[in-house]
């Protein structure tokens, strides 16, 4: 092939009532979404995206932790076919999430094959959409579960044999919903990976900046903590002599806003998940569950945080004659995306007529863990508010319309 394949005209308009459609599984109050990984509203996602890649003629595969491919076949197929270049995302969300984040991704790659098929476009390299298994990490930890174990980061035995926090495994729910594929993991090899993603942050809307081009993810960390304590009357037993779990949550909550504060630049922290017993208004805590999501663009800073976290909870602990227990739930170092493909998104931003600009994701995405094989990158189109894993997550139609638009540019580019 020479020269630059002519880009075909996206439907945005189908691609909207896609991403409509599926926001029906698992609907919520307020236009929100809930499908949780390996429920039946993920079941149902699954099957309806399924069901549009036959119609559009892509093969199939599902592997053992459920993660789908979509394959357009290149000019080339047989033993002689290339590596494909993937883009994609997931399609499961928080219990609150909203319909574009991660969907969007899927939904614009599927766009994107459908309207090479209607224009008769061919491209040297396969092109392939990739639906990764349970990437938010809500029912099951860690996060982007399904495209670690793809990059071969987490033994499939392992991530299988996850309990998840209503006490049911990834393997049992694989089975349930049908989605125990047999295709091997972490096929097909990848030529390169581009996520299409709502940015999830305040800082594209708030800058009149309509597109990203994302180099950077933060290092994240996620611990879990087990108090034991004693329970006792809440009225007669003297503040000296109480053993008080709930005291250590409580106090931890505090802590780590604290450490945020001096520690400053990228570190942010979160007490997200919080859980007494035996929760009674009028008795003392002994038993408190909570977690920590600390995350930083700098390794060495990151550290820092965890272990004055970790001595924070000791010593508390240790005065209040209380029992500790701890769990990393998830540890990932910061990304450094491909430098001449977040150049290339760049630039072809800017042919197209779109502002851009350079910026870091605060959140974790599948690029992150493809990174680890293949050139990868992101686009990230404005989130309203800087709103996300709420109801109210919103993106505006042009928006979209603009990131999809140079997805396809630079996955013909890739493919040629």
């Amino acid at each position: 092939m020479t020269g630059r394949t002519v880009a075909p005209r996206l439907n945005h308009p189908r691609l909207l009532e896609r991403i409509a459609k599926l926001a029906e599984i698992g609907a919520i109050e307020g236009g929100g979404v809930c499908r949780l990984a390996l429920t039946e509203a993920d079941k149902a996602g699954r099957d309806l995206v399924v069901g549009w890649m036959r119609e559009l003629g892509l093969q199939i595969s599902i592997d053992a932790i459920g993660n789908i491919v979509g394959l357009r076949p290149s000019r080339t197929t047989g033993a002689a076919a290339r590596a494909p270049v993937m883009t994609g995302s997931h399609i499961d969300t928080v219990r609150t999430g909203g319909r574009y984040d991660g969907n969007l991704g899927v939904l614009a790659g599927l766009e994107v094959m459908e309207s090479l098929n209607e224009a008769g476009v061919e491209t040297e390299h396969p092109l392939a959409v990739a639906v990764f298994t349970n990437e938010e990490g809500a029912r099951f930890a860690p996060d982007m579960m399904g495209s670690l174990v793809y990059v071969g980061g987490l033994p499939l035995e392992d991530a299988l044999a996850t309990e998840g926090i209503d006490g049911t495994r990834v393997d049992a729910e694989l089975r349930k919903i049908g989605y125990d594929g047999a295709a091997p993991v972490g096929a097909p090899a990848v030529r390169a990976f581009v996520e299409l993603h709502v940015e999830q942050g305040p800082v594209l809307e708030r800058e009149g900046v309509t597109l990203g081009a994302v180099e950077s993810l933060q290092g994240i960390s996620w611990t879990e903590f087990s108090v034991s304590g004693v329970s006792n009357h809440a009225g007669t037993t003297p503040m000296r002599l109480r053993h008080d779990a709930g005291y250590l949550a409580g106090a931890t909550i505090t802590f780590v806003r604290d450490l945020t504060r001096e520690l400053g630049g990228d570190q942010v922290g979160t007490v997200g998940a919080i859980e007494f017993g035996p929760n009674l208004v009028n008795v003392i805590p002994n038993r408190a569950r909570f977690t920590v999501d600390l995350r930083n663009t700098d390794e060495d800073i990151l550290q820092e945080a965890e272990r004055r976290l970790r001595g924070f909870v000791a010593k508390t602990a240790e005065q209040e004659g209380l029992t500790i227990e701890q769990r990393q739930l998830a540890r990932f170092e910061p990304v450094l995306f491909d430098a001449a493909l977040v150049a290339r998104i760049e630039e072809i931003a800017g042919r197209l007529g779109h502002s851009v600009r350079r910026l870091p994701s605060g959140a974790g995405h599948d690029a992150q863990m493809l990174a680890r094989i293949c050139p990868a990158a992101m686009i990230f189109v404005p989130s309203v508010g800087g709103i996300s894993h709420n109801v109210r997550e919103f993106t505006d139609a042009s928006d979209i319309a603009a990131g999809a638009d140079v997805l396809l540019h630079i996955l013909l580019e890739l493919a040629s």
